[in-house]
């Protein structure tokens, strides 16, 4: 059983229930979490609170030093993690390089903070009246991270808040906590103060204890929709800031000026890549015109016939399993759903699969997909692809704003007034131009909206110094001091 980090040690958990953590490429059992309680995650508070009473007091040059520690040592247990994010998660092993990497730039970006913290000062905003704003950490923060990207996600928020002079709970996802243990030996070994950073497995009683909590200031979250809007809800009226970002339905428009090869394989790579386990993966792919189809659709099929599916760590797989049965069966039955309402089916990942051990699932392709069908409004978290046309790109515009998901959507184009007018009309805040996955970077805000997002302030970037830190300003006038310094 898998422990709790709590003031700067491990322990066990007192919870009477666990789940099992399973390797989704053989469905072997690896280890099991402990379904934690709310008197663990008081006790995890309890010591960030004390824990901030100094930290808050440290001056930011002297935190970031820990962060450049942990830096170092991400970069020495590299390979490490990624092996861990490939067995607890399923992804292949160049995909969860790929995310532990992006982990690290988070740490490396907050870093920063020295310089993103910074106040402002203006002289006289009145005769003799000066006026100063610092930023100025706020307490206690929560982290419920997701099962998609486990090494990653946490490092969106907590390397800022601590950064800043906060401290922070965090709960992983109780499907996937390993790599969190393994950073957490190494949050030890970089020698943080006791209390900044606590870990605290479990599920819905430590998120809900989380978000009611009195000495917690704010929430970070990444989930479902259903989940995002639960955990709005209930912490913003206990008086929290949160930022929680949901689910999706990306949208890939293809123009026929576009690269078609670049394109299809781009588009084909966003909708399968980690298996489809993504906020940020394709969905609809929809083509203006039927010549711009067809030649979507002879790509698309090609590759998803070409995909090889297995354990991400062998090489030679192109795609790994997803999370769990229960995952694998909810796409299976959204891609039946598509069938019988009139969807043509090109390429059944059903087939061939069950026989397998684990969860695996092969690229499915659905042509003519309509905006009233479930699978065209769901979020399918799977490697589902779905082709359809339109006759122009108003239409696909409104086909995308329509949803109430927004999170991510791509034009491919050649056309720069195109690109424009995509980037200026759609509803989605993140935005790719010929790009399939538009990851914002470190140093970049990350979050969508509408229901793809709840609260007012998105993770890392710059805005991240607003969520974490509030501001105080002084208004200053000391009398008349012409003469102050003068001898006579």
């Amino acid at each position: 059983m898998i422990k709790n980090y709590i003031n700067g040690k491990w322990v066990d958990s007192i919870a009477k229930e666990s789940v099992e953590i399973h390797n989704p490429a053989t469905g072997q059992v690896i280890e099991r979490c402990p379904m934690g309680t709310a008197e663990e995650l008081a006790a995890a508070t309890a010591a960030a609170k004390e824990a901030f009473k100094t930290w808050r007091r440290t001056p930011a040059v002297d935190r970031t030093v820990y962060l450049f520690k942990l830096r170092d040592l991400l970069e020495q247990n590299f390979e490490e993690l990624a092996k861990l994010v490939t067995t607890e998660h399923g992804k292949t092993y160049i995909e969860a390089k790929g995310s532990v990497r992006r982990g690290i730039q988070m740490v490396e970006t907050a870093c920063g903070i020295p310089t993103m913290m910074m106040g402002e000062h203006f002289e006289d905003i009145a005769t003799g009246i000066d006026s100063k704003a610092v930023r100025r950490p706020m307490g206690v923060f929560g982290v419920i991270a997701p099962f998609n990207f486990p090494a990653m996600v946490p490092f969106w928020f907590w390397p800022y808040a601590v950064a800043m002079g906060n401290t922070v709970v965090i709960k992983p996802s109780e499907r996937v906590p390993l790599t969190q243990v393994k950073v957490f030996e190494l949050i030890e070994k970089a020698g943080f103060p006791k209390g900044v950073i606590n870990m605290v497995h479990g599920g819905k009683d430590v998120v809900n204890a989380m978000c009611t909590h009195p000495d917690i200031k704010g929430v970070s979250f990444v989930g479902s929709t259903p989940v995002a809007k639960h955990v709005y809800v209930t912490a913003t009226s206990h008086g929290k800031r949160v930022q929680a970002l949901g689910g999706a339905k990306n949208f890939m428009v293809v123009l026929p000026d576009a690269e078609m090869d670049k394109a299809a394989a781009t588009a084909y790579e966003s909708i399968t890549g980690c298996a489809g386990e993504r906020c940020l993966a394709g969905s609809v792919v929809v083509s203006i015109g039927k010549e711009t189809a067809k030649e979507v659709e002879d790509m698309v099929v090609r590759r998803a016939k070409e995909a090889t599916v297995g354990n991400g760590m062998d090489a030679n797989c192109s795609m790994g399993p997803m999370i769990s049965q229960a995952a694998k069966d909810r796409v299976k039955g959204l891609i039946q759903s598509a069938i019988d309402e009139g969807a043509e089916l090109l390429v059944d990942g059903r087939q061939g699969v069950d026989q397998m051990p684990g969860f695996f699932l092969k690229p499915t392709v659905l042509k003519g997909i309509k905006a009233h069908m479930k699978i065209a409004k769901e979020e399918v978290f799977g490697p589902v692809i779905l082709l359809a046309e339109s006759d122009s790109l108003d239409s696909a515009i409104e086909w995308i704003n329509s949803s109430p998901f927004a999170n991510t959507t791509t034009l491919f184009t050649t056309s720069g007034a195109a690109a424009r007018k995509f980037s200026y009309e759609v509803d989605p805040s993140m935005i790719g131009i010929n790009i399939g996955v538009p990851a914002p970077m470190a140093f970049f805000s990350f979050g969508g909206s509408k229901d793809s997002f709840f609260g007012d302030v998105k993770a890392h970037g710059k805005q991240c110094v607003n969520f974490y830190t509030d501001t105080f300003v002084t208004i200053e006038r000391w009398g008349s001091n012409a003469n102050v310094w003068s001898h006579k």
